[in-house]
């Protein structure tokens, strides 16, 4: 009988909700920033930047809270567009850096293709698996 408020409240929340768009990445990745500029804002003792950081704020909740299903969609598209190759590549350099002790990476002197081979110490030819091209490497 206690929590029966907390039930109110979810059900005016869900009919607030009803026929908006709700958060995606982009919203998602917009309250990270802004929780970056204000920490920012605090730490130099700059009001300008808080105020940035404010309209970052109400951005994304005017995102969240819009109707526009169709327009938040193609603007989530477009930040994903930008997004995913970005995270891609941090994502590589990541699991290149944890294997570095084990495997030497290369590119293929003819198609680019990234070749992992394992250390050796010793010369070694690599053969490319997408192009079939042989190279020499010290490994």
């Amino acid at each position: 009988m206690h929590m029966k408020w907390l039930y109110k409240l979810i059900e005016w929340f869900r009919r607030v909700m009803y026929g908006r768009y709700g958060s995606d990445q982009l919203s998602v990745a917009l309250l990270i920033f802004y929780i970056i500029v204000v920490l920012f804002a605090q730490f130099l003792r700059m009001p300008a930047l808080l105020i940035v950081g404010y309209a970052i704020l109400i951005i994304s909740f005017f995102r969240m809270l819009s109707k526009n299903i169709s327009a938040r969609r193609k603007e989530n598209e477009l930040f994903l567009k930008v997004y995913r190759p970005v995270k891609s590549f941090f994502k590589t350099r990541i699991i290149r850096f944890k294997q570095r002790k084990q495997y030497r990476f290369f590119r293929c002197p003819t198609c680019k293709t990234t070749v992992r081979v394992p250390k050796l110490g010793k010369k070694i030819s690599i053969t490319c698996p997408h192009c079939g091209n042989k190279f020499t490497k010290k490994a």
